[in-house]
């Protein structure tokens, strides 16, 4: 898997049988600059593998691009030593980045700014008709009950290091369309909008699934995206309840066996019908 993993050497300690050591396969974490027209814009920690659908999908979440005829070209920066700088080309060069991309605003809430900031920010980046007034179809809660079973079932990364999280793009009945992984959470959504944005695929009809908590920047990628279900295994935050509930986006957590809690939306999922 080239960089995406590396040999470490360890001491393992077991309170039962002793102290040994031996070699872990662990995550590569490298840091990744991304540049537009040779500016940098940001600088992430990711594991390396599916770049560009990286970039796609962040640049996607950011409100800098709508659909791949936005790029021109995406490459990694020759003058560097390592593959860990891709610079973004735009179809239209003269425009300037929104004030909206700019990542201490839409995606951390930096200093001052309050969670309804944030979430304004993202209504207003975003593109297309709000996703409470799309139309998309509905999901039934047995088939997003199933997801992260068929999400870890592609983790092959996380099953050798134990140290990546997961996500996914799923069919309303459970198909897998592209899984990636990252160290990063938000990386790994970044990864798979990529793939669809390069792709040509619409997530309109797509259920995100994702191996962590729901934060504010997931639920941030997903709308931006244009996906009006996203899955999660863990726990939502307020702000990504809060920001679901706003830009129109079911969110869904502890998606753990044949459990779920519907935290927004519930309208789009298809209840049991013993329910």
């Amino acid at each position: 898997m080239g960089r995406i993993t590396t040999p470490r050497r360890v001491v393992r300690v077991d309170l039962d049988t002793g102290v040994s050591e031996r070699t872990d396969t662990v995550a590569v974490e490298e840091p990744l600059e991304i540049r537009v027209g040779g500016t940098a814009v940001t600088v992430t920690m990711r594991t390396p593998g599916n770049d560009i659908e990286l970039v796609h999908g962040f640049l996607a979440g950011e409100g800098i691009v709508h659909d791949r005829e936005d790029v021109r070209l995406a490459r990694y920066c020759a003058d560097t030593e390592a593959l860990n700088v891709v610079d973004v080309t735009l179809s239209s060069p003269g425009e300037s980045i929104p004030v909206s991309a700019q990542r201490s605003l839409v995606m951390h809430g930096g200093c001052g700014l309050c969670g309804k900031t944030s979430i304004d920010a993202v209504a207003a980046a975003r593109p297309g008709s709000n996703l409470q007034d799309a139309e998309v179809p509905m999901v039934a809660a047995e088939a997003i009950a199933g997801l992260p079973t068929r999400l870890r079932e592609r983790q092959l990364v996380f099953e050798r290091t134990g140290g990546v999280h997961a996500a996914g793009l799923f069919t309303t009945e459970g198909q897998a369309l592209v899984v990636r992984e990252d160290i990063g959470r938000h990386n790994a959504v970044d990864k798979v909008v990529g793939w669809a944005l390069m792709n040509g695929r619409s997530c309109k009809d797509l259920v995100l699934t994702v191996s962590s908590r729901a934060s504010f920047e997931i639920v941030q990628k997903a709308a931006m995206a244009g996906v009006p279900v996203l899955a999660c295994v863990s726990a939502p935050s307020s702000l990504a309840i809060e920001a679901a509930d706003e830009l129109g986006v079911t969110l869904v957590a502890f998606t753990r066996g044949r459990t779920l809690s519907i935290c927004s939306h519930p309208a789009r999922v298809q209840m049991p019908t013993s329910a």
